[in-house]
C-alpha cells in the first residue's frame, strides 16, 4: 500500500539549479500528500519512489553535498536520503516537462513563467498561458497509511450488514466479510511505527 504525493508544478525559481530549489527545503519536502491520510509531524517512510520532470542539469560550482553530484538522479537521491535515512528510495530525474497546453485548465498563478518556473516577483504585465511546468510525484510507504487503513476498517466496521441483503446474495459470505475486516485491521498494524500516538484507536478499543 502507497500514498501518492506531487508537486504541480514543482517550486523552482527561474535560473536555479535543482541542487539550488532543494537546498531551499532542507527539513520538509516540497511535495504534497495527495493520498486521503492525515499528514504526521513525523517525517519518515519505509521505501518511496520519486519521479521529477521538467528540470534540466546546470553546471554551478559546488556549494554544497547537493552540488557536488554528479548527476541530478544523484542529487535527488542524496536529498531523499537527507531527509528519510534508512528508508529504501528510488529517483528518476527526466528533462521532459509536463505540457499544460489547451484543453489543459490554466489555474497556475501569475509568478510562474510560460515554463512553469517561480518568479522572484509579479510580472509587470499579464503574461502568456503557461506551456509546461516541472513536476515531481512520489508513491510512498509511510506511517500515514496505518491512520487511513484503520479509519477504513472504522467505517466499515459500523456497516450494517444486515441491511444489505443484495452485497451478500452476491457471494459474499458474513464470515469472509468478518474476516476481510480482521485482515485490513492487521494490514494497518503493519505501518504503525510507535512514533506516533493514535489516540483514536486507544479510545476506540476501550470503549
Amino acid at each position: 500500500v502507497v500514498a501518492a504525493w506531487a508537486s504541480l508544478p514543482f517550486p523552482a525559481l527561474r535560473g536555479c539549479s535543482l541542487p539550488d530549489t532543494l537546498c531551499a527545503y532542507p527539513t520538509a519536502v516540497p511535495w504534497k500528500l495527495l493520498s486521503p491520510c492525515r499528514e504526521q509531524k513525523v517525517s519518515c517512510c519505509f521505501a518511496q519512489s520519486v519521479v521529477l520532470r521538467g528540470i534540466c542539469k546546470e553546471r554551478k560550482q559546488p556549494a554544497s553535498p547537493l552540488h557536488a553530484c554528479e548527476s541530478m538522479e544523484q542529487t535527488l537521491q542524496r536529498y531523499l536520503h537527507t531527509l528519510f535515512p534508512g528508508a529504501v528510495s528510488t529517483a528518476h530525474v527526466l528533462e521532459q516537462p509536463c505540457h499544460t497546453l489547451p484543453p489543459y485548465p490554466q489555474f497556475f498563478s501569475p509568478l510562474l513563467t510560460r515554463q512553469g518556473f517561480l518568479l522572484d516577483k509579479p510580472p509587470r504585465y499579464s503574461t502568456a498561458a503557461v506551456d509546461s511546468i516541472p513536476v515531481l510525484a512520489a508513491l510512498q510507504s509511510s506511517p500515514v497509511l496505518h491512520t487511513l487503513l484503520y479509519g477504513l476498517y472504522k467505517d466499515l466496521q459500523k456497516v450494517n450488514t444486515r441491511r444489505w441483503a443484495s452485497f451478500f446474495s452476491a457471494g459474499v459470505e458474513q464470515d469472509a466479510f468478518q474476516e476481510a475486516l480482521e485482515e485490513l485491521r492487521t494490514l494497518s498494524q503493519c505501518y504503525e511505527t510507535g512514533l506516533e500516538a493514535d489516540e483514536s484507536e486507544d479510545e476506540a478499543d476501550s470503549d
